[in-house]
C-alpha cells in the first residue's frame, strides 16, 4: 500500500474540522440567544421591578418585560447614553454634551427611568382599575391601547414574547 494511504488513516485534521465547526455553531447559537442577553439584565433590574411593583402597585413582570423590549435588553443605545430603559420621551442634554440629537428622555440614574415609567403608568386611566392586579397580561393589553408605543400591535407582540421569556 502507499504511504497516502496510511497518513490518510491517521489524518486527525477532518475530525478536528468537524469538532471546531460544531463547537463554533455552539458558540455562535449561544451568543445570538437573547434568552441569555436577557437573564443578566433581568438578574440585575429584578429586585427594583419587584420594590417599584409592590410601591406603584404594578405587577413586576410588566415592569421588566416592557423594560426588556424597549432597552433591547440594557444594550440599546438610550440605555447607554441617557439611562432611559423605557423609550420615554423628553428632554436631555446630549446635543450640549455629545452633538447627538434625540427625542427621548435623559435620566441620572437607571432607578429613576424606572420610577419614571411607574409614575407614567399611574397617570394613565387604566391605573386605578387594574391597580394591584397582577395578571400581566391585562396590563399589556390596557397600556397597548394607550398610545405608549407608535406600532401598539407589534408593541403588545413583543411584549408578551417578553413575558413569556420571564415566566
Amino acid at each position: 500500500m502507499s504511504p497516502l494511504y496510511y497518513i490518510k488513516q491517521i489524518n486527525p485534521w477532518p475530525m478536528r474540522n468537524r469538532y471546531l465547526i460544531m463547537l463554533s455553531a455552539v458558540i455562535c447559537i449561544s451568543l445570538s440567544n437573547p434568552v441569555l442577553g436577557q437573564d443578566a439584565y433581568v438578574k440585575r433590574f429584578r429586585p427594583l421591578a419587584d420594590s417599584l411593583g409592590q410601591v406603584y402597585g404594578i405587577p413586576a413582570n410588566f415592569i421588566l418585560s416592557v423594560a426588556v423590549i424597549e432597552s433591547g435588553r440594557g444594550k440599546s443605545r438610550n440605555v447607554r447614553l441617557l439611562k432611559n430603559h423605557f423609550g420615554i420621551a423628553g428632554k436631555n442634554n446630549l446635543y450640549r454634551t455629545k452633538k447627538i440629537r434625540t427625542r427621548y428622555k435623559q435620566y441620572k440614574t437607571d432607578t429613576a427611568s424606572y420610577v419614571d415609567f411607574c409614575k407614567l403608568v399611574t397617570r394613565r386611566a387604566f391605573y386605578q382599575k387594574l391597580k394591584g392586579n397582577e395578571d400581566v397580561r391585562l396590563w399589556i393589553e390596557a397600556m397597548s391601547k394607550t398610545r405608549y408605543s407608535e406600532k401598539p400591535l407589534l408593541w403588545k407582540k413583543n411584549i408578551l414574547s417578553a413575558l413569556r421569556q420571564l415566566e
